[in-house]
């Protein structure tokens, strides 16, 4: 193994702020809030990317002298508490958006970023997603539709393609697989509906997949290499994106919005060999690495060239991402303790 292979990873940050580093913004996405009116409400904060947004946004709108504009709207229930955003100064409000009457007294806002869902423990309760990933945007689109609004989708509404094929465009017909990804179409037409009747501005984000130092696909893998498990290979390529960047692109999204509704593949510029990267954790954790399932012929993949047209390609490489996972797990920093499934090909969660 050469000495770049077997050099030990270091973290970019200090093990206790990665939460900032995540949520550093750059002068891009100053520059879109510059012009951007608020109220800003983010919606359904609480969950694995909801932080790290509203850190971005509220810091870049304090060096604008805007730090009073953004609310971050959650139960607070499921990862994040109010208290994660108040040490960042970020102001929250604890609504269940599921209830009508305390959606309905939200202030209003000029521009919603939309981030409610659900996808795990769905499969058995199908009445789940259609009341969180269905029926809820539609009245959020309703209750907001005089606001510009961003709303993360999936890649998850296209179809499988094959690796060689560059993945999919926004111009794929959708054709989900399984009740998840049916619910996120159907939650994409309920802002494409309001958008289409009201005008409203929307930009509908087909993300995947997000990773960081606690939790995504990148850590998946990591952690089977590290426990000595076998990766299965059947879900043999990915995209990956690191999530300060899905972050920045997603607030420069803003200026996609427009009516009717433009969706807009975000992730990463490259499709990944899972085996590649499970080797390459074997490199970094000093660990052996085997395989089972061999790799299917196709898998969810997207084409972010439109995207990254618009905003440039995500700075941080895949080399990176391994490197400070690698070197997150092994000092022994916390993860989420929530695996992806990205294997699960059956779309049912």
């Amino acid at each position: 193994m050469s000495a770049a292979l077997s050099a030990p990873a270091a973290l970019p940050c200090p093990a206790g702020g990665v939460d900032a580093f995540l949520g550093q913004p750059s002068p891009a996405v100053t520059a879109v809030l510059e012009r951007t009116p608020g109220p800003i409400l983010v919606l359904g904060a609480g969950g694995k990317i909801g932080l790290h947004l509203s850190i971005m946004l509220q810091r870049a709108l304090a060096g604008l002298g805007r730090a009073g504009e953004l609310t971050a709207v959650s139960r607070f229930r499921t990862l994040r508490d109010g208290e994660d955003f108040s040490r960042h100064g970020i102001a929250t409000r604890a609504v269940d958006l599921c209830d009508p009457a305390a959606l309905a007294a939200l202030p209003d806002a000029a521009t919603i970023f939309f981030l409610a869902g659900v996808k795990f423990g769905t499969s058995s309760a199908p009445e789940l997603l259609q009341r969180i990933n269905a029926d809820l945007p539609r009245l959020v689109a309703e209750r907001f539709h005089r606001s510009r609004i961003v709303a993360y989708s999936t890649g998850c509404v296209y179809p499988f393609v094959r690796p060689d094929s560059g993945g999919a465009t926004e111009a794929t017909p959708p054709a989900p697989v399984g009740e998840y990804a049916a619910s996120c179409l159907a939650r994409e037409v309920a802002f494409s509906e309001v958008s289409r009747e009201r005008g409203t501005k929307v930009a509908l984000l087909r993300l995947n997949y997000s990773v960081e130092f606690r939790y995504g696909l990148l850590v998946d893998l990591a952690q089977k290499v590290l426990r000595g498990e076998a990766v299965d290979l059947t879900t043999g390529h990915v995209n990956v994106i690191w999530q300060r960047d899905a972050v920045d692109h997603t607030i420069r999204a803003l200026d996609v919005a427009d009516s009717p509704a433009v969706p807009i593949n975000i992730t990463g510029p490259a499709i990944l060999s899972v085996r590649a990267l499970a080797t390459r954790f074997g490199e970094l954790l000093d660990r052996p690495v085997t395989f089972t399932g061999r790799e299917a012929d196709t898998a969810w993949l997207n084409n972010a060239a439109e995207s990254h047209r618009r905003f440039g390609l995500p700075p941080t490489s895949v080399e990176e991402m391994q490197r400070w996972i690698a070197a997150w797990l092994r000092q022994g920093g916390e993860t989420w303790g929530k695996p992806t499934a990205f294997e699960v090909r059956s779309g049912n969660f």
